[in-house]
């Protein structure tokens, strides 16, 4: 069992989490992930690794409740345990050294992208941070992201906080600066990765990014995060997560990523129709 030893809500669908996982601790590193189950019967779902501080031997996760399974999550608290967690899996983020480098993140992307704009700053890189969101509401990790970036930009949808408008907006700015942004990093929705590597392509700009596929072991075996890149069969979860962004095959992975929409909507009535009744009753 894996105890959460402390819970923050940093907006109303975003939670981030302090584990006790020991062995997970002190190997973790800048983009690699956890495989982790709320229950025996639970799935398992990739998170990445945020944080984790290897002599308290706990890991940092930020999740968001989306499907059934992280909207569960965040109906638990500290002094409560998870069942499995395995890790730290995936490869550590490729980190340049002494460049200028853009970090761009999307909604709860940001939070994987903290620990990347962490360790780009120690390399002694010159960091451009920027964050969006739809609304003001569920811009997070601002504080942080400031702390390890040498400018930080806000964007949001509606204009609601800061600069109205998307993060390639804002790229496209830092992009056309003449002796500007070297290498890119960029995690978010599919969409929005698809939109910033569509964007730094013509300027030749190198461009990482993190792609969520949908996993079920997270050690190859299963195969379901099979993604095209360089028209070549890759698995997310062991080739990377992060790859180069113009050699993505972001249409193909949409496609597949829609293929499990149905279930995923089945699962989730079924849990709001059960699932909240077996917790309060498990208190009785």
């Amino acid at each position: 069992m894996f105890p959460i030893i402390q819970k923050e809500v940093l907006a109303e669908t975003i939670s981030r989490f302090v584990i006790h996982a020991p062995f997970i601790a002190p190997k973790r590193k800048p983009g690699m992930f956890v495989m982790l189950r709320i229950n025996e019967h639970g799935e398992r779902i990739p998170i990445t690794l945020v944080d984790s501080d290897p002599k308290a031997g706990t890991i940092t996760l930020i999740v968001q409740g989306i499907g059934r399974t992280t909207k569960e999550l965040l109906t638990m608290n500290a002094g409560e345990s998870l069942s499995d967690v395995v890790g730290p899996l995936g490869n550590p983020t490729p980190i340049v050294k002494e460049k200028t480098v853009a970090c761009v993140g999307g909604g709860v992307g940001t939070a994987e992208l903290l620990p990347i704009t962490r360790a780009l700053r120690e390399a002694g890189n010159i960091v451009h941070s920027i964050v969006g969101a739809r609304n003001k509401e569920l811009v997070i990790l601002e504080k942080e992201m400031g702390a390890c970036s040498d400018f930080l930009y806000i964007t949001t949808d509606d204009g609601s906080y800061s600069k109205k408008g998307f993060v390639t907006d804002q790229l496209k700015e830092l992009l056309d600066v003449e002796k500007g942004i070297e290498v890119v990093y960029a995690i978010g929705p599919l969409p929005m990765m698809k939109a910033v590597s569509n964007l730094t392509r013509p300027y030749g700009v190198k461009t990482y990014v993190s792609l969520n596929a949908i996993m079920v072991d997270g050690t190859g075996m299963c195969g379901g995060c099979r993604v095209s890149v360089g028209g070549k069969m890759k698995f997310a979860c062991v080739d990377g997560p992060e790859f180069d962004g113009h050699e993505v095959d972001f249409d193909e992975m949409l496609m597949r990523n829609r293929s499990y929409l149905e279930s995923e909507r089945t699962s989730f009535q079924q849990y709001e129709e059960r699932g909240h009744i077996c917790r309060l009753e498990a208190t009785l």
